[in-house]
């Protein structure tokens, strides 16, 4: 996703756990399939619940993790070495009671949280039933053994279940490797661009589409 310069409320960074009027996220497990195994035995099995307030330090350490390693090279060294999960983890509302925050679900393996994944409506001027995949991370000791697949399709799934009929979501230029990821999920840039700037530096980024139907 793309930065925000880790305060709340901005790109990429979850800011409520209520989800929106009528949708509360419940526990489930799922199997995502290790690539090159077909065997089920040898699955990662993932348990995808909604966000609670305990959770608040682990996904920050998430959150974190995950910037460090996916802009390193597109924001700058000391800006990312100076990251702290301490600094975001009291600015997390998970369990909130505002039916119109954002929704954040999180991916457990083993006790361990490993991605998470925030919902909400649409922040640009959009149609009432365009949503926003506003963040999905993953640590990057489980990059490319389908947690975020998993997490991509619950948000999907959570975003269809309160009836929007498409969703947009915002990528920083030069992170190919989410690009990639987006449009094997079949999500299409729809021509939307902003700047923002991140410790001095100016970043562009650019908005995904998808249809959820």
């Amino acid at each position: 996703m793309a930065p925000d310069k880790l305060n709340a409320g901005g790109t990429g960074f979850p800011g409520g756990q209520s989800g929106f009027p009528g949708f509360r996220p419940g526990s489930r497990s799922v199997r995502a399939a290790l690539p090159g195994t077909g065997d089920c035995e040898n699955d990662l099995v993932l348990t995808v619940r909604a966000a609670r307030p305990a959770d608040a330090v682990e996904v920050a350490g998430v959150h974190v993790r995950s910037w460090q390693g996916a802009y390193r090279g597109l924001l700058p060294d000391r800006y990312l070495d100076e990251l702290r999960p301490a600094d975001r983890a009291d600015r997390y509302t998970f369990g909130g009671t505002d039916p119109d925050a954002p929704s954040t679900t999180v991916a457990v393996e083993d006790g361990v949280i490993c991605g998470f994944a925030t919902i909400g409506a649409a922040r640009s001027a959009e149609a009432p039933q365009v949503g926003e995949v506003l963040a999905l991370y993953v640590d990057p000791v489980a990059w490319g053994r389908g947690v975020g697949r998993c997490l991509m399709a619950e948000a999907r799934a959570q975003l269809c279940k309160i009836g929007l009929s498409e969703a947009v979501l915002w990528v920083l230029v030069g992170n190919e490797r989410a690009q990639r990821f987006y449009r094997a999920d079949g999500w299409r840039p729809d021509g939307g661009r902003r700047n923002v700037e991140v410790w001095g530096v100016s970043v562009e980024e650019i908005r995904y589409r998808r249809r959820l139907s």
